[in-house]
């Protein structure tokens, strides 16, 4: 019964966020543009899906990944697993499992990352195959999995989050005067892509789980922060990519042209 209470709650909750949209895409349908949309049953019958599928994976997030996020960091940290006393003094060198850990979730969790893969096929379609989906994709994951990475070491050290963000948006406008102008765009949208369904939930939960069990951290001013690590280093992700991609071509056309006869 308290299974069925909560799917008929969140139901209903995802029902009233998602009817606003609905309503001004279809008043925009129907009122500005006067038309009916084609195949309107199966737009319909998607939407459905859609409200359906929203409501399960809340239901999952709160019942799995949240706890499962809070019990891991809880686990990594526990001294008996770092080897520290209890009243030890914190050393980032002990939390070598949580940074490890910390990566391959940000990775992967970006490579599933719906929002990204929808954005890797269209800017590859855009592009008519300059944009290697893949590629791009890889290149996000691994901004995120070194930003999350360095969002925890800065939660188990207590540093200032601010020095570190400042830090890296110096380093996209660096970035930003020598990536090709065809990627720019691209790679501040997949700063944006990367915080959405997948990555978000648990990457909250692995910082408020570390926060809270690292000695002398304060969930609510360490706990947070993580998402913006994960938002701004697929930024730099991305352009290093493209300028590296850019400078083998380069160099590919450039052997080409030197084995030719002349």
């Amino acid at each position: 019964m308290d299974a069925l209470a909560t799917l008929t709650s969140t139901l209903l909750g995802t029902l009233r966020d998602v009817l606003p949209i609905a309503a001004i895409i279809f008043g925009f349908q129907f009122l500005v543009l006067k038309r009916i949309p084609p195949r309107l049953p199966r737009i319909l019958a998607g939407f459905a899906w859609v409200v359906v599928g929203l409501t399960l994976f809340l239901v999952g997030l709160e019942w799995a990944l949240f706890p499962l996020g809070k019990l891991m960091a809880a686990q990594l940290t526990d001294p008996a697993f770092i080897g520290a006393g209890a009243t030890a003094a914190v050393d980032w060198r002990d939390y070598g499992w949580v940074y490890a850990f910390a990566f391959l979730v940000g990775f992967s969790t970006t490579i599933a990352e719906p929002s990204l893969i929808a954005v890797a096929i269209k800017a590859a379609e855009v592009s008519g195959g300059a944009v290697n989906p893949w590629g791009l994709r890889i290149a996000v994951a691994l901004g995120v999995a070194v930003g999350i990475t360095l969002g925890c070491y800065r939660i188990v050290v207590g540093d200032p989050i601010h020095w570190y963000i400042i830090a890296g948006y110096v380093v996209v406008v660096a970035q930003t005067t020598l990536a090709p102008r065809l990627i720019v765009p691209l790679a501040y949208d997949s700063g944006g892509v990367t915080t959405s369904t997948v990555t978000v939930p648990l990457v909250a939960a692995l910082g408020l789980g570390l926060a809270q069990s690292v000695p002398g951290r304060n969930p609510l001013i360490d706990g947070f922060g993580l998402i913006a690590f994960a938002s701004l280093f697929p930024i730099m992700a991305v352009m290093a990519y493209a300028w590296c991609a850019e400078q083998w071509g380069h160099w590919q056309r450039r052997r080409r042209a030197g084995d030719e006869p002349s």
